[in-house]
């Protein structure tokens, strides 16, 4: 386990000569380990051993674990699909009317999977002691999606508001406790996913998204413990201003965005913004020359605003080759090495 003071270690993040990158990068371990997707989110064991050796092999600013995003969800009753090569999906609505939702109980943290990944922190914490370990977990609003179906709960928010925040409190009450949970078993911090806000109208998601957050944050934040909020959006910067008031220790947003126009101009220049490499379209399908010349890019165009965090702009793929995600990191070294100047050819 290593002890920082995490306020400081988000202090470090701001700068502009040779800072490290922190890609959501943790299911590309099964290559690494010779195992399936469904034999890791089984095994908390595994699970750790996939993030050493994610850490061992790239100079990260932090170890981040898994975007299980199936897992909170299971734990309410929800129906998870699972396969050998892709993370695992939810299926269907448990959620159909507010008797159904008043009836929704709160499960205990540790319950279903959750416990399992409770574990995985807490060894992967005794394994990683030369960075932040970050735990990942799903926000409220993208949890009730899942809950009432993420299709449905667009129009519940307009034809039935009640349920949707009653379902939104007990999300809330959970993930504040699953939060803690993994604070105990010794994580720095949280990487909290919350995409499904993202098709939100910036009026529907000031209600029903970021209020919601920000009592996860207030609940949990602190010197030792950190919240990284994730959104990746297309309709990010129509929000901006209600995502920030969430209080959030940094901020890490998706391709669907053009990380400099829509978002760094636009927030105060000690806001920590993280992003966002293309995890499908570049680093899982691309090649390592477009990994490079990608990453090449954005360094150019944000490494000189000093709250600029380069990363992938959601969660890799687990089949996402290796030689990609070497691109990457050399694509960073050779840029500050470089001092900016590079060439493509």
């Amino acid at each position: 386990m290593l002890n920082c003071n995490m306020k400081q270690w988000i202090d470090s993040l701001r700068g502009t000569d040779g800072k490290k990158s922190m890609p959501i990068l943790s299911f590309p371990c099964v290559s690494l380990l010779g195992v399936t997707v469904r034999e890791l989110i089984s095994d908390s064991s595994l699970q750790a051993k996939g993030m050493k050796a994610v850490a061992d092999i790239t100079d990260s600013a932090a170890s981040v674990s898994f975007m299980d995003l199936s897992v909170e969800a299971e734990c309410f009753g929800a129906k998870v699909i699972v396969s050998d090569d892709e993370v695992p999906t939810v299926k269907g609505r448990i959620i159909n009317d507010m008797d159904e939702a008043e009836a929704l109980e709160i499960p205990e943290a540790g319950s279903g999977r959750t416990q399992l990944y409770i574990d995985a922190i807490e060894k992967a914490c005794k394994e990683i002691t030369d960075r932040p370990v970050l735990a990942g977990m799903i926000g409220p609003f993208s949890l009730a999606a899942r809950l009432l179906d993420v299709s449905e709960i667009m129009m519940d928010c307009y034809d039935d508001p009640d349920m949707v925040h009653t379902v939104l409190e007990k999300v809330t009450e959970f993930l504040i406790r699953y939060a803690r949970a993994y604070k105990a078993a010794g994580a720095n911090g949280i990487v909290m996913a919350e995409p499904v806000a993202g098709l939100l109208s910036p009026t529907l998601e000031k209600e029903f998204a970021s209020p919601y957050v920000k009592k996860i944050t207030d609940a949990v934040q602190s010197d030792d413990f950190v919240v990284i909020y994730h959104n990746c959006g297309d309709n990010v910067p129509l929000m901006l201003d209600s995502i920030l008031t969430t209080g959030c220790a940094a901020y890490h947003f998706g391709n669907a965005v053009d990380l400099e126009k829509d978002i760094i101009k636009k927030v105060p220049s000690d806001t920590v913004i993280m992003g966002n490499i293309d995890p499908a379209g570049v680093l899982r399908m691309g090649t390592p020359d477009k990994v490079r010349a990608e990453t090449l890019e954005l360094l150019s165009k944000c490494s000189k605003y000093p709250n600029f965090v380069l990363s992938s702009g959601c969660d890799i793929p687990p089949m996402t080759p290796w030689e990609n995600i070497d691109a990457f990191f050399a694509a960073q070294n050779e840029y500050y090495e470089n001092g900016g100047e590079y060439s493509y050819d």
